[in-house]
């Protein structure tokens, strides 16, 4: 059975690996540095949201614990954002993309059920 132990390790852990992928996305829009602005706000955002996860993992109040998944939710959110303006552009294709739009899309799914189960 999926207990809360694993559920918490799968989210820090996918997480963490999606800010890895973050930074070397970024890392590719600064070969042309008329992107650095769009690659400093996906390596802010991106690297947020596993940051946010892992200190509300040390919540000191289930409010606390809310709030701060709260912004990892508002982070991956901005994200999002910036992930789409980057295929709509077409600064980097859909299909590079495509991989890490899903995982993104599933940490917003993850992050906000934690968020609306914590409220219960």
């Amino acid at each position: 059975m999926y207990n809360l132990v694993e559920y918490k390790r799968d989210i820090c852990i996918r997480s963490f690996n999606f800010a890895k992928r973050i930074i070397n996305l970024a890392i590719s829009l600064r070969k042309k540095t008329s992107l650095y602005s769009i690659s400093d706000q996906i390596i802010r955002s991106g690297t947020s949201i596993g940051a946010n996860i892992e200190e509300a993992q040390n919540s000191s109040s289930k409010k606390e614990f809310i709030h701060t998944m709260t912004i990892a939710l508002k982070e991956a959110r901005e994200t999002n954002y910036w992930l789409r303006l980057i295929v709509e552009c077409k600064l980097i294709s859909q299909e590079k993309m495509e991989l890490l739009m899903k995982e993104n899309v599933e940490l917003i799914k993850i992050i906000t059920t934690i968020v609306k189960n914590s409220k219960k």
